[in-house]
């Protein structure tokens, strides 16, 4: 977190902003003068001196995971990179239903949509939502056109129009709660403008911001609108990957075992209103599942 930090100097005094990074296993902490007076843009610049941090930490290691990246892709055959993306879906439609309660297993989730075994004595719409859910995977994949209002709509009517038509693809007119998370969601006047913003942030940011830190942006930012009735994290973990895979970057499938992390970071970013909470978990749970691609580099 970064700190504001004042040093008396005789009868002056200095600010300064203060922030601590692990590196190669030391701790070092990064300072950025301030002035002898608190500037009005305190947050602003809290935000520019860690995006300082993060490009001097992490966007090498980053470009190097892209780079590697395109070099894997290159060099596998197209037979067996869809038979990796097959095995994706699968494992991300898995962990992203289990998350959001699903009683499918991972071999009843493969079952389905590998031989289209439906599982026994499961509830229907868990089968149905895994389904539809691994449709709009493979799809998302397809779509040329960028993020908007009525694309987000699309898919999120496209994810629960078979379970849940009555809520399927409408922005919500009621007041909702996240389980086992002290984050109260904007009220239902509120979701529209935000909304708007959302899509006027992304469309200022897109070219702007380094692509992971941007697809951590979009799940963050969309899941504290929380603009529908359900499927809200379904659709911002859609996201998340649909910003990486136009931006060349490997997928990213948040596990179902590790949610604990991922939902301490939401919450804690949510409640303290400071992206970069998320942001930094996000972007260490990226290069620690993408270490392997490193050895194509």
């Amino acid at each position: 977190m970064v700190t504001i930090r004042k040093r008396n100097v005789g009868k002056q005094t200095y600010y300064y902003l203060e922030h601590t990074i692990r590196k190669d296993g030391k701790i070092e902490k990064r300072e950025h003068y301030l002035g002898k007076q608190l500037p009005d843009d305190i947050e602003n610049l809290k935000k520019e001196f860690l995006n300082q941090l993060y490009q001097e930490r992490w966007f090498p290691v980053l470009d190097k995971i892209k780079q590697a990246f395109i070099q894997e892709v290159k060099q596998t055959p197209m037979s067996s990179r869809e038979e990796e993306i097959k095995k994706f879906s699968i494992h991300f439609t898995y962990d992203t239903q289990r998350i959001e309660g699903s009683t499918l297993s991972l071999r009843e989730t493969a079952d389905l949509l590998e031989r289209g075994i439906t599982p026994k004595a499961k509830p229907i719409r868990d089968v149905k939502e895994a389904e539809a859910h691994k449709a709009l995977f493979d799809e998302m994949l397809k779509t040329k056109k960028d993020l908007s209002y009525q694309l987000v709509l699309y898919w999120h009517k496209k994810l629960l129009n078979d379970t849940k038509q009555d809520i399927a693809g409408k922005i919500r007119q009621h007041q909702v709660a996240m389980s086992g998370s002290k984050f109260l969601p904007p009220s239902p006047v509120e979701v529209y403008p935000l909304l708007q913003d959302f899509f006027k942030w992304y469309n200022q940011n897109k070219l702007k911001l380094n692509p992971v830190i941007l697809a951590a942006l979009v799940h963050l930012k969309f899941v504290t609108i929380h603009p529908f009735g359900d499927g809200n994290g379904r659709i911002s973990r859609i996201l998340m990957n649909f910003v990486l895979h136009k931006k060349n970057y490997p997928l990213l499938n948040i596990h179902y075992e590790g949610r604990a992390g991922y939902y301490t970071a939401l919450e804690r970013a949510q409640i303290k209103k400071m992206d970069f909470i998320f942001v930094q978990w996000f972007i260490k749970k990226y290069i620690k599942e993408q270490k392997h691609i490193l050895r194509f580099k």
